[in-house]
């Protein structure tokens, strides 16, 4: 049986695109007959302690020298790179999107980032990314050679076509509750809309940046939206499954996404998808799915939600196209013989 160690920052149930693409790699590696052995890191990454980095280095001084030690991006792309020279191991990096990336960071942050992760992906023997947008963005920018980097999308389930709400149309976000996605831009932009009808419902983390949080529940408040708005914090996946049928259309003006699984996961149900310009989402969303907005831009966000909501047939030919191309996307059993693949090479 072909081994790899995993390592992943904190809680690996944590409701978050990131770690739910954590937990289907692990089930379908062990499907295909991988022993993946999780390694639980601190939870503080990307800004981790002294204390953490020297846990870390324990942990993985503790890995076998020859098991490949694959470490998700949010750690790893953190890590010094004199920890990493240390404890020579056959590192692989899972890269969902660059640190230093991050909305609302300060010019420091975003640089110290940056450099950190270049040096730290210099010391991989394979870099596994979810998008090809972030693979161009890591041979460009980052100086990772191609013949490095291995792409393995997000997979999308099958789902059944989404019901609609019984009551008026329904947008529904789902994304932790943070600054790149651009959340403060969507209450703008419904404020403007306020005549027409519609409710909105926005699924994610309310912990994972609270001062986010509150500043978005304030914003909403001051809109005198209370009662359109719902904050629904995280779900199960049985509560998130409900809210996908119920909705309308989705609705998600980020300022940066590696992939965006939540597009996929929505064009599966055959919603339309009003999404950011930025990162990989053009290559996410088909433009006949879904109409892609200037992050930050409210008065276009308002615009686009008015002329979608106002027409229904227009509405209907990108839900349409939105079922028909989430026929066509890759299956987890197709993003894990990705990793596999890439594992190989890396043991090798």
């Amino acid at each position: 049986m072909r081994e790899v160690t995993f390592a992943i920052p904190g809680d690996v149930d944590t409701p978050t695109g990131g770690y739910r693409y954590d937990r289907r790699v692990i089930d379908e590696l062990r499907a295909l007959s991988w022993d993946v052995k999780p390694l639980r890191l601190p939870g503080d990454f990307p800004a981790p302690s002294e204390d953490s980095l020297l846990k870390t280095e324990r942990l993985f001084a503790a890995t076998p020298a020859e098991t490949p030690l694959m470490v998700d991006g949010l750690a790893y792309s953190a890590l010094p790179a004199a920890l990493l020279d240390r404890v020579p191991r056959k590192y692989v990096a899972l890269v969902h999107h660059p640190l230093g990336l991050e909305t609302g960071l300060s010019r420091e942050s975003a640089e110290y980032l940056r450099n950190c992760e270049e040096a730290a992906l210099a010391r991989t023997v394979r870099v596994i990314v979810t998008s090809r947008h972030t693979a161009a963005l890591l041979f460009k920018d980052f100086g990772v050679p191609k013949e490095k980097i291995t792409v393995a999308e997000p997979g999308t389930d099958p789902a059944p076509r989404a019901h609609g709400s019984e009551g008026p149309p329904r947008l529904l976000s789902v994304g932790a509750v943070n600054p790149r996605k651009g959340y403060d831009t969507l209450v703008a932009a419904l404020a403007k809309i306020a005549d027409l009808a519609w409710e909105s419902r926005i699924v994610g983390s309310l912990d994972r940046n609270s001062e986010t949080a509150a500043s978005l529940q304030s914003a909403i408040e001051h809109a005198g939206l209370e009662a359109r708005i719902r904050l629904l914090g995280a779900l199960d996946d049985n509560r998130l499954a409900e809210e996908y049928d119920r909705a309308t259309l989705f609705v998600l003006p980020s300022y940066f996404e590696g992939f965006g699984m939540a597009f996929t996961e929505a064009m599966a149900r055959g919603l339309p998808v009003v999404a950011g310009n930025a990162g990989a989402a053009p290559f996410t969303v088909p433009t006949k799915a879904g109409v892609l907005i200037p992050p930050g831009d409210a008065d276009l966000l308002a615009a686009t939600l008015r002329r979608l909501l106002t027409n229904p047939a227009a509405r209907e030919r990108r839900a349409e196209a939105a079922w028909q191309h989430a026929q066509r996307l890759p299956r987890w059993r197709d993003t894990a013989k990705s990793i596999a693949a890439a594992l190989t090479e890396a043991a090798a």
